[in-house]
């Protein structure tokens, strides 16, 4: 697990290559994985409950499953975005991080102003933006 920083914001963004490293120390905080956006790795994240949470899309896959958690977590309320797993490799937070694109945003997450096509530090400064965390 590490912590890292955009320039000028006072977010802390918890880069997690595992959903399952979470823990209470990221509740309400902007938390970046390398994990899949399915149901399971939703699962994880309700535990802790992040303020946003970023997922591999994991190629979306039968049925949209590298994405289902995405809608798991809309109905308790907290975003989620995916990445296109074209743009970061599927198990690593420092390189969804680094180049990570979103490809899917749940409803909460676009509230914030976080939307497809923009880079997941672009993203994490929009989010810091409009929290007003400059």
């Amino acid at each position: 697990m590490a912590k890292v920083r955009l320039p000028d914001t006072a977010i802390p963004v918890f880069l997690l290559d595992s959903v399952t490293e979470g823990g209470e120390e990221q509740t309400g905080q902007v938390v970046v994985t390398g994990s899949h956006g399915g149901v399971s790795a939703a699962r994880y994240a309700l535990r802790y409950r992040p303020l946003l949470v970023v997922f591999n899309d994991a190629g979306i896959g039968k049925d949209e499953a590298g994405v289902a958690g995405l809608s798991v977590l809309e109905k308790a309320g907290l975003a989620a975005v995916a990445v296109a797993h074209t743009s970061a490799r599927i198990g690593e937070a420092q390189d969804t991080w680094e180049s990570g694109v979103i490809s899917r945003a749940n409803t909460p997450a676009r509230a914030l102003g976080l939307e497809p096509g923009l880079s997941v530090q672009k993203a994490v400064g929009c989010l810091a933006q409009g929290l007003g965390a400059l």
